[in-house]
Parts: structure tokens; C-alpha cells; sequence
């Protein structure tokens, strides 16, 4: 148990610390009562730039007497929090076979890190190459174009989160937050993430972290397959019996399904065997910004001050029940190729831990729903090709990536004119028109999003800001019903998890969602026991 005393101010000027005997002085305890305390949270306040500061969350721990001092302080900054460990119960159902989780991102990851603690031995499968291998097939891909649909930006040891930045913020305010990122601490991160109010590990971290993470899972029993694809369920009287891979047969009576958003070859298999259904996404470009403008447009005449971090922006706009916003901004990063299949472009954001690149670039995205592309439960899936095939054509189809500056989009003329902004995208970009590429409903509201931003963030619209194609990967564009049991209705045993189930969206969402079916199977089940 400990106090925990929020809204607890610093200036930049001033040392972080400070927040702690503030918060003493608010409580109005000496530091003799104290046996332990520090900052919970800090977060950054810059909506005025004639007063930026931080705000502090400070937890105290006293040797007696805490609820009465909560008590008597009689402030609603000031509060007594419980700490809760993550809740476990044990079943007592015998395991026929060792539980199996189809994908190693996130969700499966942490699922099977659980699993593997309790005794279970879990198998994972992934399709990708472990890590090593992947950095060097990505790169491949990067730097000349060679694309390995199976090992890539989407695929592989860590999921898609691996080539990203790494972000930890998540809207969920599930308890299980902070059990993830001790445990991502306890594998490598940095401890700041453990305080910040928007954490990140950078993309050169987070690989070393998913490793350790691997390693631990094998240490325990568990097993990871790497090269190893999911291709069918094998079910009986609507029980899962089994699993067929590319590399054969396992039997199974558990299966965790987390896959990831982009597994379209499995959402193909799957639809013949389990209810599944079309869920909104959305769809848009990346949007390139020097860094520096947006420190500037932020933290307006004290943008380059060293206390203050580098600038980070969130922006949303709905207009006739349609949403435009931005997403997966990734300060001092640079814009990648992150396709999976042949002959379409798709691009997504990445920033290593340092965050010290001259662009800053985020995802500006359309909401679009079943209402657009179709009902069907893998229309989604096809809206998403047809778009990525569209991009590729209009990239010249050699994976360079369509672009264009604001200044021409919102005149609503092709060209790219290429000024202080220089495109990050590695295999270079082409020259395009997207009012001619996107249907006029995503055109219209990317146009009035940039407008209705620059308001908000001078110098968002800039005309030699780039904008480079395409974003559909923002979230999976399909559910797998799952019940309260968190099982599919279909198939007994089968646990539609995380993204690629469409429960989730970002790394901590998807590794909260891995522990919650991780719980369930060990609730219901005992450790996995070979009596062979």
C-alpha cells in the first residue's frame, strides 16, 4: 500500500525531485515518516507556452498511520493506492498437450512468458525468422527492394511492433499495464517507462528486450518455432484436436490465436472454420515534418530547451460521424517500408530510442467501416490489397512509395516539390496525386484534417510538409468472435487473441490481451504434465 499524491508540479528549471518534498508539504508529513517514496508518473504540460511544466504523480510509502493521513488531508490530489499483484488461479483440468500460441508479437509473447512461469511449456509459433535473421531480411528489403513475405516488417521474432518506436501508451487503464512494463524493465528497457506518462523502448531497444523475453520462455520449457506457419485447425465435435503447420502436425487442445493484423492468409483459413466479421479501421498516409518545426509549433519560444523532451502530437478531428487523426507519431524517426505481400507499398513509422533524427513523421488516417468497403467478412482484407496494389502502381510498382507535398494536395494537383522536408522512405518515393488514389470520401477528410490541425499545431500544414503512401495497417480489419470465456463459439479451445483477433490496437493492449486468455487457459487448466 502506499499514498500516492498527484498533480504535483516542477518547472523546467527545476529538479524533478523536488516533487517529492512538494508532495510532503502537501500531505503535510515530515521526511522522518517516510520509508520510501519517488515519482510515479510525470507528464509533460505544455497547452501554454508562456508556462510549461511538468506534473508529477509521487508515491509515498509510511512506516504507519497511511489511511489516517490520507484522511485527514481531505484533498482529492491525494489518494491511497492498493498495489495488486497480477491474480493467478490454477486450474485442475488436465492438459492433454502442451497449450500452442500462433504468433510471437506482443500478445504472444507475454502470453507465453506467463505460461511458461506456471509450468505450462507452451509452444509458440512464429512464421518470421528470429531476430537476427530478420533484421538482415528487412534490411534487404529496405535498402534494394528484396521482399520476403514471410520475414518482414509485419512477420517475425516481436510482431510489428519490433520495427516501430516502440511505444507503451495505452488507453485501457487495465491493471495488467503495469505488470507488463516491470516486466519489459526486468528484460532490458529503460526504468523511465515505469514513470513516464508516454513510455517508449525505441525499435534498437525492443529488439534486445524480445530476445530476452524468447530466451526466458525456452529457459522455462516453453518452445519457440520460428519459421512456422499456422495453415489450418483441426477441430471434432467443435473441439480443437489439433493444429496443422508448414512444418506439420501438432496436436493441441489449446490454441492462443495471435497472429498479428496483417496474417491474410490465415484470415482466409480461419473464415472456413470460425465466425468472423468485419470491423473499421483506417486508412491514410504518413505525414513527414521536420522535428524542429514541430518542437516549435509545440513548445513555441522554448522549443530546443533541454529539459524538454522531443515533441510528440496526437490530433482528431470528426466530421459527420468520420474521423481523421493522427497516429503512431514517431518523433525523430523516419518512414519505412513495411509491406508483406508482393507488388502492393504499405508504410509505417519507426524511431529508435534516442528519437534524434531530423524528421518527425506520424500516420494521418481516415476511420473507414463495413459501410464503405463492404460486409463481407474479409472485404476489409481486400479494401486494404486494393489500396496497397493502387500505391504500388503509383510508385512506379517498383516498392518506391507514392508522395506528395500539402501544397499540391491541397490544391488538388499531383507533384511532390521537395523542399526543407526530405523524405525519409528508403526506397525512394514518386510523385502523386492522392485525390486520384484514395476514394474522394478519404481525400476530403485528410484535406479538412490538415487544416483543422494546422489551427491546432502551427506549422502541421506546411506546404513543403511530405505526405507518403500508403497507411492501411493501423489495425486489423477483421474480429474473430470470441465469447466471454474468451473462446471462439466455433471451436472449444481456440482463443482469438489480441490484434489480429481485432481486441487490441498498439503493443500494450495486445500484451495486456495475450495475459488476459493467458489467465483464462491457466485458470481452467493445471500445468502441462508428460506422463510418457
Amino acid at each position: 500500500m502506499a499514498i500516492l499524491v498527484n498533480a504535483v508540479t516542477t518547472a523546467l528549471e527545476e529538479n524533478p525531485q523536488n516533487a517529492v518534498a512538494k508532495a510532503l508539504k502537501l500531505l503535510g508529513v515530515s521526511k522522518e515518516a517516510v520509508v520510501a517514496s519517488g515519482i510515479a508518473k510525470t507528464s509533460l504540460d505544455a497547452r501554454k507556452h508562456s508556462n510549461i511544466h511538468f506534473v508529477h504523480s509521487v508515491f509515498l510509502r509510511l512506516a504507519d498511520g497511511e489511511e489516517q493521513v490520507v484522511q485527514r488531508a481531505h484533498n482529492s490530489q491525494i489518494l491511497l493506492r492498493q498495489e495488486k499483484p497480477l491474480a493467478v488461479t490454477v486450474g485442475s483440468q488436465p492438459l492433454q498437450h502442451r497449450p500452442v500460441i500462433a504468433g510471437f508479437g506482443p500478445a504472444g509473447m507475454f502470453a507465453g512468458l506467463l505460461l511458461a512461469r506456471y509450468g505450462y511449456r507452451p509452444i509458440l509459433l512464429e512464421r518470421g525468422a528470429p531476430m537476427e535473421e530478420r533484421v538482415c531480411k528487412v534490411s534487404a528489403f529496405w535498402e534494394k527492394g528484396r521482399l520476403d513475405e514471410q520475414t518482414n516488417v509485419q512477420f517475425g521474432e516481436g510482431g510489428a511492433g519490433t520495427f516501430s518506436d516502440g511505444k507503451l501508451t495505452t488507453r485501457i487503464g487495465d491493471e495488467k499495464c503495469g505488470w507488463v512494463l516491470q516486466e519489459f524493465v526486468r528484460f532490458g528497457a529503460p526504468a523511465e517507462i515505469l514513470q513516464k506518462a508516454k513510455p517508449h523502448i525505441g525499435t534498437d531497444r525492443l529488439r534486445e528486450v524480445v530476445c530476452n523475453i524468447r530466451k526466458e520462455i525456452c529457459a522455462l520449457g516453453g518452445e519457440v518455432r520460428f519459421h512456422t506457419t499456422l495453415t489450418n485447425l483441426k477441430l471434432r465435435n467443435g473441439r480443437l484436436t489439433g493444429v496443422a503447420t508448414s512444418q506439420g502436425e501438432l496436436p493441441a487442445n489449446i490454441l492462443i490465436l495471435a497472429t498479428g493484423h496483417s496474417a491474410r492468409d490465415t484470415f482466409e483459413t480461419l473464415a472456413q472454420q470460425l465466425s468472423i466479421e468485419a470491423k473499421p479501421f483506417s486508412v491514410g498516409v504518413r505525414i513527414e515534418h521536420l522535428q524542429c518545426e514541430i518542437d516549435r509549433g509545440l513548445y513555441g519560444a522554448l522549443a530546443g530547451h533541454p529539459a524538454l523532451p522531443v515533441g510528440e502530437y496526437q490530433l482528431s478531428k470528426r466530421v459527420n460521424g468520420r474521423g481523421v487523426y493522427t497516429f503512431c507519431m514517431c518523433p525523430g524517426g523516419v518512414v519505412v517500408p513495411a509491406a508483406s505481400q508482393s507488388g502492393m507499398v504499405v508504410t509505417n513509422g519507426m524511431s529508435c530510442y534516442a528519437r534524434d533524427g531530423e524528421n518527425a513523421n506520424a500516420a494521418l488516417v481516415v476511420g473507414v467501416s463495413p459501410t464503405d468497403y463492404g460486409t463481407a467478412p474479409l472485404d476489409g482484407v481486400r479494401f486494404q490489397q486494393w489500396l496497397e496494389q493502387a500505391a504500388f502502381q503509383a510508385g512506379g510498382s517498383s516498392y518506391r512509395a507514392p508522395a506528395q507535398d500539402v501544397a499540391h494536395f491541397l490544391q488538388g494537383k499531383a507533384g511532390l516539390r521537395i523542399g526543407r522536408v526530405k523524405p525519409t522512405y528508403s526506397l525512394g518515393v514518386e510523385p502523386c496525386n492522392f485525390h486520384a488514389l484514395f476514394p474522394p470520401y478519404i481525400a476530403e477528410m485528410l484535406r479538412i484534417g490538415l487544416q483543422d490541425f494546422q489551427r491546432k499545431l502551427p506549422g502541421f500544414a506546411a506546404p513543403d510538409t511530405v505526405l507518403t503512401g500508403i497507411e492501411t495497417r493501423t489495425s486489423s480489419p477483421i474480429r474473430i468472435l470470441r465469447g466471454d470465456n474468451l473462446q471462439s463459439a466455433d471451436a472449444q479451445g481456440v482463443y482469438p487473441c489480441a490484434e489480429g483477433a481485432g481486441y487490441a490496437g498498439g503493443i500494450m493492449s495486445a500484451a495486456v490481451d495475450g495475459l488476459r486468455v493467458a489467465l483464462a487457459v491457466i485458470a481452467e487448466y493445471s500445468p502441462y504434465c508428460n506422463t510418457n
